[in-house]
């Protein structure tokens, strides 16, 4: 398990370094595949649990709501950006709606509704922040940013998970993770604090288009930590709801896509809304 892990947390690690070479908008294109693979572990977590839901409508709706921000961004420079979201979100509830009004057969109509609108949230509109933060700037290259956000928390996984497997005792919350401790968690939280502070220092503060004081750094750090544990628990909720082990099987030692991106999910709006309230000019 542990060799698996580290073999594919080496290539997931090159595979970010790389992309900082690549245009803005190419590194965009990776945002709407991974949602699509997370949206369809989700639902396919759904059916596990004998939840019905209509896959397909809520994975094309969520897309349709990413590439309409990504448009606003390139076109309009994201000044009615909100409107969009907010016309794409109104034509995904109508549209699953009526879905459901023409379903035949269906004993739990509030439980597929339900279900299939928690998909595009969960995972289509929390995640399409990763677009927000990638083109929001005049710019249009928030790579460093998302670069900086996404080591955070990779590095606090690694940390909590070695810290735990060496001297975790205390659970943190067994009915969810049997796993996780509250050793492990402190030592995430420190593992991404230092890295947040690290590379503070080696760019000077200025990380793409932000520019962080030490105090940024550390606050930073720590919220992102937290953050990414957070999501980590949260997906791991619903696995435990679903009775499933992974989400998928694509990365072995790994589970899914959504298993080893739950801990991002969160953390790219609390980044978003921390650069609005303290780091606007």
């Amino acid at each position: 398990m542990i060799k698996h892990r580290l073999i594919n947390g080496t290539v997931m690690i090159a595979l970010l370094v790389g992309a900082l070479f690549l245009p803005a908008l190419g590194v965009f294109l990776i945002i709407p595949v991974l949602a699509a693979m997370m949206m369809y572990e989700f639902y396919g977590m759904m059916d596990q649990a004998g939840l019905r839901n209509y896959r397909h409508v809520g994975a094309i709706g969520g897309l349709v709501l990413i590439l309409a921000t990504a448009g606003n961004y390139l076109v309009y420079g994201g000044v009615s950006v909100y409107q969009w979201e907010g016309l794409v979100l109104a034509g995904i509830v109508m549209a699953v709606l009526l879905r459901q009004l023409f379903e035949k057969d269906d004993a739990q109509p509030l439980v597929t509704l339900s279900v299939t609108w928690l998909g595009v949230l969960y995972i289509a509109f929390i995640f399409n922040f990763y677009t927000k933060l990638l083109l929001q700037w005049p710019e249009g290259d928030g790579r460093l940013v998302l670069f900086y956000m996404i080591l955070i928390v990779k590095v606090t996984d690694m940390a909590a998970y070695f810290t735990g497997c060496s001297i975790g005792r205390h659970k943190l919350i067994p009915r969810v993770s049997p796993a996780k401790t509250w050793e492990g968690c402190a030592g995430g939280v420190a593992g991404g604090m230092a890295t947040s502070l690290l590379f503070w220092w080696l760019t000077g503060g200025t990380i793409g288009p932000l520019h962080l004081n030490v105090a940024d750094a550390l606050v930073l750090g720590i919220l992102l930590s937290v953050t990414g544990i957070v999501g980590d628990l949260i997906e791991s909720m619903f696995k435990r709801a679903a009775a499933v082990k992974d989400s998928g099987g694509l990365l072995k030692g790994m589970g899914g896509v959504l298993d080893v991106l739950d801990s991002l999910l969160f953390a790219a709006p609390v980044l978003y809304v921390y650069i609005i309230l303290c780091l606007a000019p």
